[in-house]
């Protein structure tokens, strides 16, 4: 049974490894033995992206068969796109980024697509995409294009916010390592943080002002609930310290009336002898 067992197991890691293998495929296979963007170094910025943590593998972005070790692997009927001109990036990261891409195309930036204004790749980069935050409004970035002053405004009026957001999680991480269930919080919070980070994209300071007591208003309800579950936590841990005390105080009370027992025991064999 255990032999079974063992086996099952391993074809199974042997299963995801090809399913691994069978994302990344010919793209990587190809593509690692060339130099610079086209080859080692865009792989291993992709490796240590957001995009790879959560299994967005090359064929996602720039479609393709990885199954094929020929040059039919890119081609358009196999739904190669490559890689797409400037003008077509927001749709391009729109087609898993929808609102983004719907508030990008309605801000200032997207205004200015084509005429010298920033898309997705210029913030964010293409292939070391990391997790989004308002650290990406930064003065030697956003200096770049413009006067850093309104961006500063922009990071200002959401960086309290942010922590908001950023502490709750580590709230809700803790009470997931002591065992509590924090899976819908955690998906609530989730789905804020990402609404809540669209508003970068409209690059608009008035829109967030308005918008960020209504976010507040629902962190907070969030916080409420994490502050319950930590004083649930409080009690149980209590309650856990009594009854390791209580157990304590018995297994003390018992060490001595068994003590008091065997001592009564030997002094009535003593007794006896002496009869």
């Amino acid at each position: 049974m255990k032999h079974l067992l063992a086996l099952a197991v391993t074809l199974w890691l042997v299963f995801l490894s090809g399913a691994a293998m069978a994302d990344e495929g010919s793209c990587i296979g190809c593509h690692a033995g060339l130099p610079g963007k086209q080859g080692e170094e865009s792989i291993a910025q992709w490796r240590d992206s957001i995009h790879h943590r959560h299994g967005v593998f090359c064929v996602s972005c720039h479609g393709g068969d990885p199954t094929l070790m020929t040059m039919e692997a890119m081609s358009p009927e196999r739904g190669f796109v490559g890689v797409p001109e400037e003008g077509d990036v927001p749709a391009f990261c729109g087609r898993c980024h929808v609102g983004v891409e719907e508030d990008y195309h309605n801000s200032a930036h997207g205004q200015a697509l084509g005429a010298g204004g920033p898309e997705c790749v210029t913030c964010h980069g293409s292939h070391a995409v990391q997790i989004a935050t308002i650290e990406l409004i930064n003065p030697q970035d956003c200096s770049r294009c413009h006067d850093y002053g309104r961006a500063g405004e922009l990071r200002s009026a959401m960086e309290q916010t942010e922590i908001m957001i950023v502490d709750l999680e580590g709230e809700l991480e803790k009470l997931h390592r002591h065992g509590v269930a924090t899976d819908v919080l955690e998906g609530r919070l989730f789905a804020l943080r990402n609404d809540f980070h669209r508003l970068l994209h409209s690059v608009d300071v008035d829109k967030v002002r308005r918008r960020t007591a209504d976010f507040r208003l629902k962190l907070g309800d969030i916080q409420n609930e994490v502050d319950h579950h930590r004083a649930e936590l409080g009690q149980r841990k209590l309650i856990g310290a009594g009854v390791v005390v209580l157990l304590l105080i018995a297994s003390v009370l018992f060490g001595q009336l068994y003590r008091n027992y065997r001592e009564q025991e030997e002094h009535a064999r003593r007794r006896k002898n002496r009869n």
